[in-house]
């Protein structure tokens, strides 16, 4: 298999991350994986991909606890027909009591994953900032994990960012990382956060600021965006609701930034 990441959209028109790489050494690796509505998609995209029946996914990599990104994940492990079989679970994610006290409305995805975890238990792996790991020649550097000082917009300020590097190309994940986690990223970091291709904050709306992107400059921007949120759409027209969307695409043409791929124009390959 070629190196090659390939962004899913949604089947419900919605906002979801959800993302399938392969390796020239024969990996598989899922990055998030969406709603419930999206499981078997994600799975039949996994038998197209690799060829095989019961798919094999060497490493499943999660950002944070959100309905949108852990709950195909969630759908496949409660039913567990054995339709594809993984290796190993990476994710950092703060206990339900921290949810029930700072998001309560948002804490349901991470209780069902926690009530599945007995499932996969054997094959969990717990990640901390700092933290590297390879999967079949993807290389994952953690640059920040959940710090529970970040109680207002608390699970999307406790996404995991972490650096993959896959053929000589750097692509930086950002989850749903809100601002202040952000402001946290770019002080640990600085320039350091230099990456040739970046997957963008919360879905192009109301994640990082601009100096974080500043920081990354990236050359290619991965948007797990569909159509009215890319065009900030209320149902009235362009521009017309209260995402950001549109001005973060202003701050990408300021950088100079020419290459996107953006899931309202359904799924995207990437080869690197």
């Amino acid at each position: 298999m070629k190196n090659t990441i390939y962004m899913l959209a949604s089947e419900t028109n919605r906002q979801m991350n959800s993302f399938i790489v392969t390796t020239e050494e024969g990996g598989v690796i899922v990055i998030d994986g969406g709603w419930a509505d999206d499981a078997d998609k994600l799975i039949r995209k996994l038998r197209e991909i690799t060829g095989q029946d019961k798919p094999h996914v060497d490493g499943w990599f999660f950002t944070h606890a959100h309905d949108d990104h852990i709950s195909a994940f969630n759908k496949i492990t409660a039913e567990d027909k054995g339709e594809l079989s993984f290796d190993k679970v990476y994710y950092n994610f703060p206990s339900t009591q921290f949810f029930d006290n700072f998001e309560p409305t948002e804490a349901h995805a991470l209780k069902k994953f926690y009530n599945n975890l007995p499932k996969f238990a054997d094959r969990i792996c717990i990640v901390y900032q700092s933290d590297k790991y390879e999967v079949k020649g993807a290389k994952f550097e953690y640059l920040y994990t959940a710090d529970p000082n970040y109680q207002f917009n608390c699970i999307n300020n406790s996404t995991s960012v972490f650096r993959m590097t896959l053929g000589g190309k750097t692509v930086l994940f950002l989850g749903d990382l809100g601002v202040d986690a952000g402001k946290k990223l770019l002080s640990l970091h600085g320039k350091g956060l230099k990456s040739d291709i970046v997957q963008m904050a919360h879905h192009g709306q109301n994640g990082v600021d601009f100096d974080v992107y500043e920081a990354i400059a990236p050359d290619t921007c991965l948007w797990c965006t569909p159509d009215w949120l890319w065009n900030n759409d209320a149902g009235l027209g362009y521009n017309t609701h209260c995402f950001k969307t549109i001005e973060v695409q202003g701050w990408m043409e300021k950088l100079g930034v020419k290459e996107h791929y953006v899931t309202k124009d359904g799924d995207q390959i990437i080869q690197i």
